[in-house]
């Protein structure tokens, strides 16, 4: 589902945060990706969500060259991944229903065919008395848990979710990781960024760690 060889990033003309990073991800997978702070993570995701190109090395979605893959066809591919930003990018002016349905909708199915979905969604992330609500409204925590919902309600085939459980209270996030299992059982693959070594333990799933723009482990 996932390949990277030798792969290399900067931003502009400044330094590589990543350099030759090499790993692949099966279909169904669930992986971790952690490291200390500024390692690359995030930048990692940016490079699998399509929002960034490498500097170098080769990165294949879904069997697609993406060096190769006409613009035109990049958003087809976007598609296909649910993302948690840790910067939530709730839409201020749609409710908590709506930004968490923005998925669906622009995939072109009727409303009647995914409300009670995602009304069931909601009240699992414990957002259902929130549903009306609009972003600036909302605490963190319950913008992250709009994000995470918004993420997975069109059960993408690759999840990336950076640091997920960050904003919430250790309960809740134990409610989200459940979330997150059940998805990947329903054949998501994951990957889970984050510094909380109590939910890598938890799951037991393989761990991609990075520091200094390198990946130095991954099993």
């Amino acid at each position: 589902m996932v390949r990277f060889e030798n792969v290399g990033m900067r931003y502009g003309m400044g330094p590589e945060v990543l350099r030759d990073v090499s790993f692949h991800l099966e279909p169904g997978s669930f992986h971790f990706l952690t490291g200390p702070s500024g390692a690359g993570k995030t930048s990692l995701l940016k490079l699998m969500f399509l929002a960034h190109k490498p500097s170098r090395g080769l990165i294949s979605m879904f069997g697609h060259d993406i060096a190769t893959t006409d613009r035109k066809d990049l958003p087809s591919l976007r598609r296909r991944i649910g993302i948690v930003f840790q910067e939530f990018r709730l839409l201020d002016h749609l409710t908590t229903y709506e930004n968490i349905a923005l998925p669906l909708k622009v995939a072109g199915r009727e409303e009647a065919s995914y409300r009670a979905d995602v009304r069931e969604l909601l009240a699992w992330v414990g957002l259902g008395e929130r549903m009306d609500a609009k972003p600036p409204t909302l605490s963190g925590g319950e913008k992250q848990r709009a994000a995470i919902a918004r993420a997975v309600v069109a059960q993408p085939e690759l999840l990336l979710a950076d640091e997920p459980t960050g904003s919430v209270d250790p309960e809740m996030g134990q409610r989200l990781m459940r979330l997150f299992v059940e998805l990947n059982r329903l054949g998501t693959s994951i990957l889970f960024a984050t510094h909380d070594h109590s939910l890598v333990e938890q799951v037991g799933a393989p761990v991609l760690l990075i520091q200094n723009g390198e990946l130095v482990y991954h099993g």
